[in-house]
C-alpha cells in the first residue's frame, strides 16, 4: 500500500475553518481549541459540503441536513449510523501538513453497493 501524501493546510477563515482540494479530493480544515482538524470535505450522511456547515464548541453541522458531527473525534452526535474521518495534522519547520492516504481502488461492486448507500464511490 502506497504511503500517505503530506499535503500543506491552507490557512483558516476569521470563522476557522477553510477548504483545499488533493488528487481529486476535497477536504476540511476547522481550528478546533487552536489545533488544525482534517476532515473529509463532504458529510458522510448525503455529502453535504461541512466546510460551509455552523462551527460551535468543536461540532460542525452539516448545512444540508443539520448532521452534527464532533471534531475532536468524528463522531455523529445525530446517529450512530455515521462517522467523520479525520486525517492526521504534523508540523514540520512551522508549516501544518495532513497526512493524506491514496484513495483505496474499489471494485464496481463495492462502488455500487456505495452509490446504493448514498457515498460517493
Amino acid at each position: 500500500m502506497a504511503e500517505p501524501e503530506l499535503v500543506p493546510l491552507p490557512d483558516v477563515d476569521r470563522d476557522g475553518r477553510a477548504r483545499f482540494e488533493h488528487d481529486g479530493r476535497a477536504f476540511a480544515v476547522f481550528r478546533v481549541d487552536g489545533h488544525a482538524v482534517v476532515t473529509d470535505e463532504r458529510c458522510p450522511h448525503k455529502s453535504g459540503p461541512l466546510s460551509e456547515g455552523l462551527v460551535r464548541d468543536g461540532i460542525v453541522v452539516c448545512p444540508f441536513h443539520f448532521y452534527a458531527y464532533d471534531l475532536r473525534t468524528g463522531q455523529c452526535r445525530t446517529t450512530d449510523q455515521y462517522r467523520l474521518r479525520r486525517y492526521l495534522v504534523v508540523e514540520i519547520d512551522g508549516a501544518l501538513l495532513a497526512e493524506i492516504p491514496p484513495e483505496p481502488k474499489l471494485s464496481w461492486s463495492e462502488r455500487l453497493r456505495a452509490h446504493a448507500r448514498g457515498e460517493a464511490g
